[in-house]
């Protein structure tokens, strides 16, 4: 740990009682009706669909192929159903202003927190983008400073880091954060040498080190930033509402220059609050955790989330990766409520840039979301929980089941072309039985799924309309951007569902990605890379097409607003991709949000800071510059005891990096001299007095 000393001890928070139960809370029976209200729209529309859906099916669906074709249809149209009621349920709460069950409405405004409110504001990290890491760091806490309650917060960067040019960054990085700022004792540095469970186990390691001396703790991602004013806030409604485990907020995405990341940057500012004031329309006191940006009561965090490895069963990985939905599920079993702040101003994160580097983000959470779904069963979970784990599966699989309704029903199209039709289908039949096509009936169900999906987009702009949408671009230009969104999200929505795809096989049989962070710093996909990421996919349209005409040219244009897509994958990726198609429409007024309208105090501050950081050092640096090598040499761990092994391989990594040179070394190598303070500082002495110190060094030395 890094700073002045370590953290100041408090009061043991007591809060780790089981609250009394939610059961007596107002909100319960709400909340129970409420979900029983929205299965019966769901179930009720789907019911219609389907059977609207039966009438459209020659043969009137007495096929096996057309009962799959039926089955799966179902379920798909009440995957949208539920999305389309969650946005209604939305609207009618931001139309009419029903704040009765909202959380944050019971903040006390600006009284002072109280001196056992104290709250840890944690930034877990690996191997990120380190300037842009401590700027938002840096903007919040100088942000929270504003506030004069900054002396109710500690802010811990937990480091699992295994780049050794990114550990040394992160050590220059926090000093100067710290000169800047007068941090020291305030906020603090650890870097973790095994990384045991990835996030959730650098949030473990976190609690169980110096959890017992704060009662709150808020996690940060890496490109978090939230104000003073909504830190403190938190604080507040947990102070508030002593049952509160968890108050999750609704980070705004922003800072995106790329085509494919300012769709998703405007998506999540338009139709965001509408979605999130509708999942709590539905959730109340028994919701999602997504992770970061939420505020966490440290005791019982401690006591019952607790996450270890589950039984070996079929393919599936043990270890539990999409750590937040089974934390929410596990407090709210421990009889504490979790919260959607939907409505909590001042919470903000960014996405990646482009859309090779969201699907390589989608794979992780397809896993860990198929991992999350063997819980579904688990012991004394809330009725809701098992819900949000089942519809994390959806997520996913419904891409799965969308392509078997497609495979489905081009070869319905194919029986019927190929074979004709059969009349008589059972023994001692006395009549024919005649295929019947409704056209009509078919354009009428299709168009009543694009309006389940569209509708919302547009409720959401006439939400914004009534404020006059001046900070969008005007409302002609607000209404055009929705225009634009919502015909790239068709047109990427099959590229999407033939990755979901893949990932969900893929998953199922535990071929495990690996969780790196995606590139959130404006990169853009290079034709080599979409080539090598979308080749199968636009083959796979191609053929796909061909053979639809082939069969019929009519069945064709029922198509081709997915196979088109597929064919055009490859150009669609890297054109998205673009930050110069991104700043053009920008410069002419389209895909604007508030936040680069009149973008907030922390995040033009975010932008300078990352703007003036200098190039951070590394590994050279840390074996050559004195100063950087003083630095690293102080922030490592010297162990006193070390066996005659261990001292034997510690002279033979020595002298293999002072006469090899820094490109002898491999990166594990280079991250065991980083840790071991009596090496790296022999090393350092050695390459400014040996005689035979490897060129590299002598030639960085002179640099």
């Amino acid at each position: 740990m890094q700073g002045h000393g370590t953290p100041p001890a408090a009061d043991r928070d007591e809060t780790d009682a089981r609250p009394a139960s939610l059961a007596r809370c107002p909100w319960y029976r709400t909340g129970t009706f409420r979900r029983i209200l929205l299965l019966g729209l769901v179930l009720v529309q789907t019911g219609l669909a389907t059977y609207c859906m039966a009438t459209v099916l020659p043969f009137q669906s007495s096929q096996p192929l057309a009962v799959a074709i039926l089955l799966l249809f179902g379920i798909l149209f009440g995957w949208v159903s539920l999305g389309f009621w969650t946005a209604m349920a939305g609207f009618l709460l931001l139309m009419f202003g029903d704040r009765r069950y909202a959380i944050s409405r019971s903040a006390a405004g600006t009284a002072p927190i109280r001196a056992e409110a104290r709250t840890a504001i944690v930034v877990p990290i690996c191997n990120e983008n380190v300037p842009r890491v401590f700027a938002g760091v840096r903007a919040t806490y100088e942000s929270l400073s504003r506030t004069g309650d900054l002396g109710h917060f500690d802010f811990f960067v937990l480091s699992d880091s295994s780049n050794p040019d990114a550990r040394v960054a992160e050590i220059d990085a926090w000093l100067t954060t710290c000169r800047a700022v007068d941090g020291f004792g305030r906020l603090f540095y650890r870097w973790r040498k095994h990384r045991i469970k990835k996030k959730s186990g650098n949030i473990a390691d976190f609690c169980r080190r110096w959890g017992k001396n704060y009662r709150y703790m808020v996690v940060l991602d890496a490109d978090s930033v939230m104000t003073g004013e909504c830190l403190t806030t938190l604080v507040r409604l947990m102070e508030a509402n002593p049952r509160a485990g968890i108050i999750q907020t609704a980070p705004l995405t922003v800072n995106h220059e790329t085509l494919y990341a300012r769709l998703q940057q405007f998506g999540s500012r338009v139709y965001g609050p509408l979605f999130g004031a509708g999942l709590h329309f539905w959730q109340l006191g028994e919701s999602y955790y997504w992770g970061h940006n939420a505020i966490i009561r440290v005791a019982p965090f401690i006591r019952h989330c607790a996450l270890g490895r589950l039984p070996r069963r079929g393919t599936l990985s043990r270890e539990i990766l999409s750590h937040d939905f089974v934390e929410a599920a596990l407090m709210r079993r421990a009889g504490w409520a979790v919260w959607l702040a939907h409505d909590l101003p001042g919470s903000y994160e960014e996405a990646p840039a482009n859309l090779v580097e969201e699907l390589k983000r989608d794979r992780r959470w397809c896993q860990g979301n198929l991992i999350n779904f063997r819980l579904l069963l688990a012991r004394s979970l809330h009725p809701v929980h098992r819900a949000l784990f089942a519809t994390g599966v959806m997520v996913y699989a419904s891409a799965a089941l969308w392509l078997l309704f497609l495979i489905a029903s081009t070869a319905l199209v194919a029986v019927h072309t190929l074979i004709g039709p059969q009349y008589f289908v059972t023994p001692k039949q006395l009549f024919p039985l005649w295929p019947v096509w409704h056209p009509w009936w078919a354009l009428s169900l299709t168009s009543t799924t694009v309006t389940l999906l569209f509708l919302p987009k547009v409720l959401s702009v006439l939400l914004i309309w009534r404020s006059g949408g001046r900070h969008f671009g005007g409302r002609i230009r607000l209404a055009l951007s929705m225009l634009v969104e919502f015909l790239f999200s068709a047109l990427l929505a099959p590229v999407r569902m033939l990755f979901h795809t893949n990932f969900v096989i893929g998953g199922v049989l535990n071929c495990s990605p690996q969780w790196k962070s995606p590139a959130r710093d404006g990169s853009e996909t290079t034709w080599a890379e979409a080539m090598r990421r979308h080749s199968a996919g636009t083959l796979l349209g191609a053929v796909w097409a061909g053979c639809a005409y082939w069969l019929d040219p009519a069945y064709l244009l029922w198509l081709l607003p997915v196979l088109g897509p597929l064919a055009l994958s490859i150009p669609l990726s890297v054109y998205s991709s673009r930050a110069s198609v991104g700043r053009r429409l920008r410069e002419a007024g389209f895909l604007l949000t508030p936040e680069e309208f009149e973008p907030p105090e922390e995040l033009r501050w975010t932008r300078q800071y990352v703007q003036r950081a200098p190039s951070p050092p590394g590994f050279l640096d840390a074996v050559v510059d004195p100063t950087v090598n003083a630095l690293t040499c102080a922030s490592a761990v010297v162990r006193v005891r070390q066996s005659a092994a261990a001292s034997l391989e510690r002279r033979r990594l020595q002298r293999a990096a002072l006469r090899g040179g820094p490109d002898a070394l491999t990166p594990q190598e280079r991250m065991r001299l980083l840790s071991d303070p009596l090496a790296l500082s022999w090393l350092h002495f050695q390459v400014w007095t040996a005689a035979d110190a490897h060129p590299g060094w002598v030639v960085r030395r002179a640099a």
